[in-house]
């Protein structure tokens, strides 16, 4: 047997089959670094249009999650595909270093401000640690290969930054948008602090529910509201239901709808009024059988009558509000000014008293009665047992309901009246509700979600009673509380001490340097400002204070949780600023819950650690997931999961390599094909690349990752692996090394290589600059380097190159596959060149195959292939075992092997192609 290896192409490449990216990602980041790559990016495009997608600060706390991992890899997803298009994309990423996370943190180590420690050293303790956790977590951020300003972000607690904070405040105040207030806004215990909204967050709680009497005061005014004679008889009650007993200290007043009708009703000996519409139900849920009702008279009857509150001497005042309801309760609504929004604004209209008994500390003050000195929520009881012996206690039962609580110390809060700063919304909720739908929003439903969230929005609380933050640099006077008329000139002054020396040099302010001779007549603010205008500003202190970006950004990209946070605040701040909204389009993504659909809990044991994958598997794979999963709802995650993602990674890395290494000899300059002169079948996979290339970048600027994922794994997978690579195999090895035939497919492979590597870079980052350093010809230190592959641009579409012949082609070969696995299956043959194929096809298809010729058995795999006539109207696939010789070379067996006696046991075929005596011209 003479060997004949030496004249076969065979494949050869040095780049890996195996991956090993948790050891080959950091040398890959070295290099980046060596290179400068993100400087060199920039470089590419100074006059290019910039897309500028602006960062949303994470907190400067702890080490980053999956979360954390699927943000910054969106976001450079993003980047990279954008810069591919041809655009500027610098990208500067930011922390939020200010607030209460760090505050608990640094106050576990050193105690409370104030206390244990200086206020001054507590705030640089808060500075020290913000910047500990920052640069931990970058170093992180830039090994999940994100490109960006590393080296230069913004940090919230930057002078620059902070002195900006209070200039982008200065524009609010100067146009009328401050003002101050005694109001209830979310109160934190824990935190002794209001919350903002986006710092509130709902949980499931139980609450003592109850049913309480409001004695009538004047029965026979009282009873004048109503027409019927038969009025009963006995003590006549409103009743009230809550789930806040610990508010009843603060009642002032019980609302009843105006438009709804009301019945007074019999019960034993004495007389109830509830909505009409209810009673039934009620005394359902009283378990009271023996009733009547009396009389009804509408809301509107009553209002101005007085009740005797409960169990303290005073009177509360019966007032209408449009937000009784009667989807539960009694259809009569207990009403403390001081303790919810809705009881407020009815407080303001009849002018009740704004009183709260209850400390910061969520302890009733020394001269409440009965209740003096305890905790809120535990006297519900005490307050149960108080309304028990007085008689008005009707119905007392465990609730459970949705409750706020505070995000970070997740305990309940209570909504508490304290003199805070506001941003008035009442026109800027207009504003931003009416410049929605010039966003475009990604799902399209955020913009419905946004709405929901700014309609009926009460005014922004600004202010917070906290240590670690940009202050609130207002001077109030100390008898009258006006600000001081200079107020805009003075916060200029503060911003520019605070540009030197930080938010120090306004608690070391002394106030008689602004103000002169008036500084004994005014008060400076103690309050810090809300951490979400921090970031609500960012728009003001990094897009418009750095020259290279712009105002409005491109992008916000963050998670479906910034709808009520940073999307929110950004918005109204840059509304209130600017009058326009600070971002053109916003995408979000769903929450990462584990493959059951629950979210991560160290408790469960389901959390999945970024470090860790990283350290198994790399992060390609991650960022894989990331794209792969679709990112408009929830995202699951498990370790099946990032395995099956796995297998795609080897798929794309094993098409890759399987190009690359019949490359190995192919100068692109030199041995390319032209289009016109390429084998047919070449020159479809190639326009059908182009085709693909055009449908990836239009999901790229969809946000539709997911999509570009699937198309890439069904391109290698099926049009590439199981069809043209498949076929292209006999062609690429056993012919001549330089003839037309094989310099066709490798000029086909060298444009999709060109190609596959740009597709995947802004997905797989390391892996397409490794494969990048493999492909042949010359070209730049990085994929990332480049735009979307300029090669197709003198190919025509894949129509134009007879896509639907070979889309028939490849159906009429999975049948004939079926057929001969089953064969093979059976040991009838050994492999698919053991077998010749007869095909009775329609005459349409017959027509169409007979293009192929001879060449329908390279399509096939199979040593020989003949289109008969259809009969009985069906496809029939007859395999047969060949009986011809099997040629040592290309494995076919012919009738013509052995036939020339210098190349003993080889076809003719192969015999010209090692001989150089011409060659065939191929169809496929």
């Amino acid at each position: 047997m003479t060997d004949y290896k030496n004249t076969l192409n065979l494949p050869k490449t040095a780049f890996p089959m195996k991956a090993n990216l948790a050891q080959r990602e950091p040398k890959m980041l070295q290099h980046w670094n060596e290179i400068d790559l993100y400087a060199q990016r920039q470089q590419l495009r100074q006059v290019a249009e910039k897309y500028i997608l602006h960062d949303g600060p994470p907190y400067a706390n702890g080490a980053i999650h999956l979360g954390h991992a699927v943000n910054k890899i969106l976001k450079d997803i993003v980047c990279k595909s954008k810069f591919h298009s041809g655009y500027a994309t610098p990208y500067v990423p930011g922390w939020d270093c200010h607030g209460l996370p760090i505050e608990i943190n640094v106050e576990k180590k050193l105690g409370k401000p104030g206390v244990k420690v200086s206020a001054k050293k507590f705030r640089q303790a808060c500075r020290d640690y913000a910047e500990k956790q920052m640069q931990g977590q970058r170093e992180d951020f830039k090994r999940l290969g994100v490109l960006g300003e590393w080296d230069n972000p913004y940090l919230t607690m930057n002078y620059t930054f902070e002195a900006n904070v209070m200039r982008a405040f200065k524009a609010i105040v100067a146009k009328n948008y401050l003002v101050q207030g005694f109001r209830p806004i979310h109160w934190c215990f824990a935190c002794q602090s209001s919350l903002a909204e986006a710092e509130v967050e709902y949980q499931t709680k139980t609450s003592p529910s109850i049913d309480v009497r409001f004695s009538v005061l004047d029965e026979a005014e009282f009873l004048t509201k109503f027409k019927q004679t038969d009025l009963g008889y006995g003590d006549i009650s409103v009743v009230i239901w809550t789930t806040t007993p610990w508010t009843l200290p603060a009642n002032y007043a019980v609302a009843l709808h105006p438009e709804l009708e009301y019945a007074l009703v019999q019960v034993g000996t004495e007389r109830l009024l509830l909505a009409a519409e209810m009673v039934e139900s009620i005394m359902q849920r009283y378990a009271i059988e023996d009733y009547r009702v009396l009389a009804n008279a509408m809301g509107s009857d009553f209002s101005g009558l007085l009740l005797q509150h409960p169990f303290l001497d005073r009177t509360s005042l019966l007032v209408l509000g449009e937000h009784v309801t009667t989807d539960a309760g009694t259809g009569a609504v207990h009403t403390a000014p001081a303790h919810g929004e809705d009881d407020f604004r009815i407080g303001k209209e009849y002018d009740l008293p704004i009183d709260s008994p209850v400390q910061a500390n969520g302890v009733f003050k020394a001269d409440t009665p009965y209740f003096a000195g305890e905790h809120v929520f535990k006297a519900n009881d005490h307050i149960i047992k108080v309304l028990d012996e007085c008689h008005k206690l009707v119905k007392a039962i465990e609730y459970e309901h949705s409750y706020p609580h505070c995000w970070r110390h997740k305990t309940p809060v209570i909504f508490r009246a304290t003199p805070q700063w506001f941003i008035n919304l009442q026109t800027l909720s207009k504003a931003a509700l009416a410049s929605l739908n010039n966003i475009t929003w990604h799902p399209a439903w955020g913009e419905g979600r946004m709405a929901k969230m700014l309609e009926g929005r009460p005014d922004w609380c600004i202010s917070r009673q906290r240590v670690w933050g940009v202050p609130l640099p207002l001077f109030t006077h100390k008898d009258t509380q006006a600000l001081h008329p200079n107020t805009v000139d003075l916060i200029e002054q503060v911003a520019l001490k605070v540009e030197q020396a930080g938010v120090e040099a306004w608690f070391e302010l002394d106030k008689a340097e602004l103000l002169g001779a008036d500084a004994d007549d005014y008060v400076k603010a103690n309050d810090v400002l809300d951490v979400w205008f921090d970031s609500g500003v960012t728009h003001y202190c990094v897009l418009e204070a750095r020259d290279y970006l712009h105002v409005p950004a491109d992008l916000y990209l963050e998670g479906s949780d910034q709808y009520r946070g940073w999307f929110q605040s950004s918005l109204l701040a840059s509304l209130a600023i600017e009058g326009i909204p600070p971002y053109r389009n916003i995408m979000t993504y769903g929450f990462t819950v584990d493959g059951e659909g629950r979210k991560m809990s160290k408790s469960i044991g389901n959390v999945i650690a970024p470090d860790k994958v990283i350290k198994t598997l790399g992060v390609d794979i991650i960022r894989l997931w990331a794209a792969a999963t679709d990112n408009s709802s929830e995202m699951s995650v498990s370790d099946e999961i990032l395995k099956r993602n796995g297998d795609t990674y080897r798929r794309i890395r094993n098409t890759a390599r399987f190009l690359l290494s019949n490359l190995h000899d192919f100068n692109p300059a030199e041995d390319s094909i032209p289009v016109t002169e390429m084998v047919a079948l070449d020159r479809w996979i190639v326009a059908y690349a182009k085709q693909l290339q055009a449908e990836i970048i239009s999901a790229y600027d969809q946000f539709s990752f997911h999509v570009i994922v699937q198309k890439i794994h069904h391109f290698c997978s099926i049009e590439l692996g199981s069809f043209y690579l498949d076929i292209i195999k006999d062609r690429q090895y056993t012919c001549k090394t330089d003839g037309i035939a094989r310099r066709s497919a490798q000029t086909a492979m060298y444009h999709i290589i060109e190609a596959l590597v740009r597709w995947i870079a802004p997905i797989l980052s390391f892996t397409a600059d490794e494969i990048w350093s493999f492909v042949p010809g010359e070209r730049s230190a990085s994929v990332h380097l480049e735009k979307w592959y300029q090669g197709f641009n003198n190919i025509d579409s894949a129509e134009d190159y007879d896509d639907n012949f070979w889309q028939q082609v490849m159906r009429m070969r999975d049948e004939v596959n079926k057929v001969v696995e089953a064969k093979r299956n059976d040991g009838i043959i050994g492999s698919a060149l053991d077998a010749d194929v007869e095909i009775s096809v329609s005459a349409t298809l017959q027509s169409l195959l007979k293009r192929l010729a001879d060449e329908l058995r390279f399509v096939l795999i199979t040593s020989d292939a003949i289109v008969l006539p259809e009969t009985n109207n069906q496809l029939t696939i007859n395999v047969k075992v060949s009986t011809n010789k099997k040629c040592e070379r290309c494995w076919q067996r012919r009738a013509d092997v052995d036939n020339n006696k210098d190349y003993p046991g080889i076809c003719s075929r192969c015999v010209d192609n090692i001989a150089g005596v011409g060659e065939v011209r191929h169809f496929a």
